[in-house]
């Protein structure tokens, strides 16, 4: 049997990706589906491809962010499950076959403990997760797309479901409040399911369902991203009082690999001074140690592109990757604590 998906994308400006992304999505082996487009107020053409394919298209009147288009295109849908994704993500051709199946399965589950599935549908939500592959096969974007599909697949209990492939019941998201609409700019899925969870949903991840996504990023935009996502996170998270939990990419080996990262420049700087080895000795052991925590990432970077692309990785995680982490962590914790006073 197979459910009536209802596929809400929010889109702004994103005229270089939009196209690819419908085109995806009209070509899924799965038939039973709509697609809602959200169009928040966009200043390039997006709109004119947008028109080019049979999906809905709800335009808004403001510029008013990705949590009132995700919002507004819930309401709009019909389907009896709301699949969100992002403009920037392409489904694979059997990703709604998936989602199909995984709902299915579900729901005999709850039948087998003695047919609640009313209560399955208003109390579980599922997550996907992004290829290891991107779309765009820079090493930058390549590393992003892995250390993604790794961080949010690790552990069968996620802390929070990404809304670039979430899947909820249309009844259970009109019950709840829907996505923040007065937030901090990204992060806002973070919040919504962690709402969610607090009221008594069961967060799940599927990792076969799974979006190509389209990165383009540049070493800069790598280390952008980076800060900008950790700089809100850390905001978010000293708020809601959980910036040490394991959570997502915000994980704690990745916490390990910036305190590491500090720790080990703080070694350097001691060695130059004071020209004593111990310093160096102290150095190792803590690349070494910090290899041991991070060995699973370092394992998935062997395994998506070989021992080349491993290496190259993991040194760009250890080396440079924990700079921008690290300077947002502070940026974030400097800018709650001036909009707290």
């Amino acid at each position: 049997m197979e459910k009536h998906i209802s596929v809400v994308i929010p889109n702004c400006n994103n005229a270089a990706t939009i196209g690819k992304c419908l085109e995806a999505a009209f070509a899924s082996q799965y038939k039973n589906f709509e697609v809602i487009v959200v169009d928040d107020k966009s200043k390039d053409n997006s709109v004119e491809i947008i028109k080019q394919f049979p999906c809905r298209l709800v335009c808004l009147e403001n510029h008013a962010g990705a949590s009132k288009a995700r919002n507004t295109g819930a309401q709009e849908s019909r389907g009896e499950y709301i699949f969100f994704i992002d403009a920037d993500c392409l489904l694979q051709k059997d990703t709604l076959s998936i989602v199909n199946r995984t709902l299915m399965a579900q729901e005999d589950i709850q039948g087998d403990k003695g047919g609640f599935l009313e209560q399955k549908s208003s109390k579980i939500v599922t997550g996907g997760t992004y290829t290891r592959i991107p779309y765009d096969k820079s090493f930058f974007s390549i590393f992003q797309s892995v250390f993604v599909n790794y961080s949010e697949t690790r552990t069968a209990t996620p802390d929070y479901i990404a809304a670039h492939a979430m899947i909820i019941s249309a009844e259970a998201f009109n019950k709840s409040e829907g996505f923040p609409e007065v937030f901090l700019p990204i992060i806002e899925d973070v919040e919504f399911t962690h709402r969610l969870r607090r009221t008594g949903f069961k967060l799940t991840v599927n990792p076969e369902i799974q979006v190509q996504h389209i990165f383009n990023f540049t070493f800069l935009k790598s280390m952008h991203n980076a800060f900008k996502k950790t700089k809100y996170w850390v905001m978010y998270s000293l708020k809601n009082k959980d910036l040490l939990a394991d959570s997502g990419s915000a994980s704690t080996e990745l916490k390990t690999n910036v305190v590491f990262y500090f720790l080990s420049l703080i070694s350097v700087i001691l060695w130059i001074i004071f020209q004593q080895p111990v310093f160096l000795y102290f150095l190792q052991f803590l690349f070494i140690l910090n290899t041991v925590v991070n060995r699973r990432l370092l394992k998935t970077f062997y395994e998506t592109k070989g021992i080349l692309f491993g290496v190259q990785a993991f040194l760009f995680y250890t080396l440079l990757y924990p700079l921008p982490v690290g300077f947002g962590t502070l940026a974030g914790i400097i800018t709650f604590m001036l909009k707290r006073s």
